[in-house]
């Protein structure tokens, strides 16, 4: 085992915020898992496992405890009959990679999932989704480590209890799994007509009429490679607010106050309707904000992006986030919920 001492966690979030790790340790094989936690509960060590750090927040005071960057590779691919294939990804590879892979491989179930940051051992915990897919489509099995019962286990895709930009990783079992290896049910037919709302259009302006895993998945990273930074270049986590869903009620209410209602970007859901973090955000005057006072802003292309532009604390960013929420609530009425986990 390998575990260093007062590690600067900066530099384990994209956000490149916030204090210290007491410990950190690589977890580069399943083996190590185990082995970490027993050390951990020797000295007594609260401990935490992330990925690449693309939806967390570090507080400034660091974390008291042993922090685990699960590094386990892996992709492979075996035929599950005539038209699916299983593809089987390490928590720790790099989720673009593994998609770029099974685009490669002509395989149609989460190509336009592209150049979203993070690893695939991430992506089951917050059901990452974009442009009309979420990973809950095609996941077949995750192997995890059950803290709880010190052993090895898959879980089916039922098992997860996935929702809209959550699963039981996230909210019921926080904390009790750790994610070994993501196992997807991908089909080698070509994607079909009609598609995403905004990712259709794209198309339709494109003229394009032949379409295959890979060129949905250029498609997507040139509208994403357009309007959102690249966290390796600008610190951010992405988009920072879920789109919240409200009930049929507050939505009507909203529209009221708008002379053209139909221009709000809104989708009917079961339980009410779905609208755009981003244009809220945008109606509340706060695209392109740059704040002085806390160093933080919106990005040009995207309000619901927050950008760290000189940000010199993680309780800066807090300041930032609650004016946006804050701004959002006394004009809409609407509550803003943070997608980045804080771990403060």
């Amino acid at each position: 085992m390998y575990i260093r001492k007062n590690v600067d966690l900066a530099k384990y979030s994209t956000m490149r915020l916030g204090g210290k790790a007491k410990f950190l340790a690589n977890i580069n094989e399943k083996s190590d898992i185990p082995n970490y936690l027993d050390w951990a509960k020797e000295q007594g060590l609260e401990v935490i496992t992330i990925g690449g750090g693309s939806n967390i927040i570090w507080g400034d005071k660091g974390f008291d405890g042993l922090v685990l960057v699960n590094k386990i590779p892996g992709i492979k691919f075996r035929k599950a009959n005539q038209e699916e294939i299983f593809l089987t990804v390490g928590a720790g590879e790099q989720w673009d990679k593994v998609v770029k892979a099974s685009t490669e491989k002509e395989l149609h179930g989460i190509e336009a999932l592209s150049l979203i940051p993070g690893t695939a051992g991430a992506t089951p915990i917050q059901n990452v989704g974009a442009y009309g897919q979420e990973v809950s489509d095609t996941i077949e099995s995750i192997e995890v480590y059950d803290r709880q019962s010190e052993q090895f286990v898959n879980l089916s895709n039922d098992s997860c209890k996935f929702g809209y930009r959550s699963s039981r990783f996230k909210d019921k079992d926080k904390g009790r799994f750790i994610i070994v290896s993501v196992t997807f049910c991908l089909n080698s037919a070509n994607p079909k007509p009609p598609f995403y709302n905004s990712l259709q259009r794209y198309i339709d302006k494109l003229g394009i009429t032949k379409f295959t895993p890979q060129v949905i998945r250029e498609l997507v990273i040139a509208i994403r490679s357009s309007k959102l930074p690249d966290p390796d270049k600008v610190a951010n986590n992405g988009s920072f607010f879920a789109n919240p869903i409200v009930s049929n009620t507050s939505y009507y209410r909203i529209r009221k106050n708008f002379d053209n209602p139909e221009d709000i970007p809104a989708w009917k859901v079961k339980d009410g309707y779905k609208l755009s973090a981003a244009w809220l955000i945008e109606q509340v005057g706060f695209k392109d904000k740059h704040d002085k006072y806390t160093g933080m802003a919106t990005w040009h292309l995207q309000p619901l992006v927050l950008v760290n532009e000189k940000a010199k604390s993680t309780k800066d960013l807090m300041k930032f986030r609650d004016k946006i929420q804050k701004k959002v609530f006394n004009e809409f009425g609407v509550n803003l919920i943070q997608e980045p986990e804080l771990i403060d």
